[in-house]
């Protein structure tokens, strides 16, 4: 590992909460955060907890933090591919993975922001046993209400919430392939809807059971795109963390954006 030296970036709690404002977050917003601490570069002096400490001293309590705490390896193992595990361990995988519990269960390739965030004593967890979100603030309850099994991302998600607030999503070191917030727009396109059986393990009455149900097959390999179009057209607010590139855009205009370019790629 390469020794730090005087030349090396220093953020610090303070540091940062300067750049994220300057980045455009202001108190009292809703915002949904997605993030990469290893983006912001240099030396964090207490890593991501001091981005998260950052991230509420701008939001303040009279604004929400919502962030995406999914446990991805809670699923049925027969669809993972990365990597794929045989098929002779699928069925002790089902009866053997631990129950999705809010408080202990940890995220699954979420980030070192998203760890702390969640475990942070004010913080609240959803419910859903695989894509759970972590919210803080003024409308942290509202948002975490509980979530059809088998809409995750639909119109009773915390993402539906957000939108319902006109709250915003802050990309931090990380591009729109990480923007749930598009996930809605799956919802609300008007093209078939694709759906696929899956299958977690949870909770019913107090005890783990494997639960199997049907859900929207959702898909994030357009974000990308998706995202570059929106910015050619809105344009969003760019910014800086550290050396992080951030993007700062409103929730609303995002999700119907993604709706019409999700429904005019079917129709082309």
């Amino acid at each position: 590992m390469t020794p730090y030296t005087a030349d090396t970036p220093l953020h610090t709690r303070s540091s940062l909460a300067a750049d994220l404002q300057r980045a455009g977050l202001r108190p009292s917003m809703h915002v949904i955060v997605h993030s990469s601490l290893r983006q912001i570069g240099g030396w964090v002096c207490g890593g991501a907890e001091a981005v998260v400490l950052a991230l509420m001293d701008v939001i303040t309590p009279k604004g929400t933090l919502l962030m995406p705490t999914f446990t991805t390896h809670n699923t049925d193992p027969r669809h993972w591919h990365q990597p794929p595990v045989p098929a002779e361990w699928w069925p002790v995988i089902r009866d053997q993975m631990p129950a999705y519990d809010p408080q202990r269960s940890a995220s699954h390739k979420m980030g070192a922001i998203v760890e702390a965030f969640r475990t942070f004593p004010q913080v609240r967890r959803s419910g859903h046993p695989i894509l759970s979100f972590a919210a803080w603030g003024q409308h942290a309850e509202a948002l975490l209400q509980p979530t059809p099994l088998d809409a995750g991302f639909g119109e009773e998600s915390p993402l539906a919430r957000l939108y319902a607030l006109d709250g915003a999503v802050f990309l931090l070191g990380v591009g729109h392939s990480k923007n749930t917030a598009m996930h809605l727009a799956e919802h609300r396109t008007r093209r078939p809807k694709v759906r696929v059986s899956e299958g977690c393990a949870m909770l019913v009455e107090g005890q783990r059971q494997w639960v199997e149900f049907v859900e929207i097959d959702y898909d994030d390999t357009p974000f990308e795109q998706i995202g570059r179009d929106y910015e050619a057209q809105h344009g969003v607010r760019m910014g800086r963390v550290g050396a992080a590139s951030t993007r700062l855009m409103p929730i609303r205009s995002l999700v119907d954006f993604a709706a019409r370019w999700l429904d005019a790629a079917y129709t082309a």
